[in-house]
């Protein structure tokens, strides 16, 4: 395996699974009792956390590496899984899912207009944005299944981050030097673009879980400095770099 393989992230997306299923599921039948800001907000998440990934699969399928493309489709089922995962508690507070959202479709719009360089880009902004967005909720919310589920799907958005990087690092390092900080100081600002949006449409939700709109743009903005120095190559590689904890002392299932 090359340094900057994916075989390591298919053994931590299989054991992954594996502990999942062990895990089992959250008591739904405790209920939820949720703001009406919590419930509008989460039914706008469990919009975007659903789909199939055909768009990112058909992209990684054509860059050639297999492993890779076999961690997509893991990563991609653990996305389901988060969609199923909201829904599920969505039932629980007595609340419907949402058909779609016009935010989640500009969001799909954007990631399909190029490459999986743009899709990347798009993707680990989604995950930063993830990462401080469900850290809110389970810290803030004041139900426990609530929280349960935030923070299942939070401990997958913080390990989707090197995941992305470590791809995202290749696919900038293809662009000749006097680009590479072109793209990333785009992936800022597209970061920096979709955060501020979160703040604002999320804004009353973000409240009743303790946190303000600067503060949740500051913690965004704050976590996403180290992967900027590392997708610029100046540190070392202890965010893309970093082999998963489980995949370190296991091998990559043959089937």
């Amino acid at each position: 395996m090359t340094v900057d393989g994916f075989a390591d992230w298919l053994v931590e997306f299989r054991a992954e699974a594996v502990r999942r299923a062990e895990a089992g599921e959250p008591d739904w039948s405790a209920g939820a009792r949720l703001p009406e800001a919590v419930v509008a907000s989460l039914q706008r998440f469990q919009v975007g956390e659903d789909g199939d990934g055909r768009n990112l699969i058909a992209k990684a399928d054509q860059a050639g590496d297999a492993e890779y493309a076999a961690a997509v489709r893991l990563f991609i089922a653990e996305e389901q899984n988060h969609a199923r995962l909201l829904a599920r508690l969505l039932a629980a507070a007595g609340a419907p899912l949402l058909d779609g959202h016009w935010s989640d479709r500009a969001f799909v719009a954007v990631r399909r207009l190029l490459g999986l360089r743009l899709e990347l880009m798009v993707l680990l902004t989604a995950e930063f944005v993830a990462v401080t967005y469900y850290r809110a909720v389970r810290d803030g919310v004041r139900d426990p299944l609530t929280s349960q589920v935030a923070g299942r799907i939070l401990a997958d958005e913080r390990r989707h981050i090197p995941f992305h990087c470590r791809r995202l690092r290749r696919s900038i390092a293809e662009l000749p030097a006097v680009l590479q900080p072109v793209a990333v100081a785009g992936w800022c600002a597209l970061l920096l673009g979709a955060t501020l949006f979160v703040a604002v449409d999320h804004g009353r939700a973000l409240r009743s879980l303790g946190m303000r709109r600067a503060r949740f743009v500051a913690e965004v903005t704050r976590a996403s400095a180290e992967v900027v120095a590392d997708l610029l190559g100046r540190r070392g590689t202890a965010v893309v770099g970093a082999v998963p904890r489980r995949a370190a002392a296991a091998r990559v299932p043959q089937h």
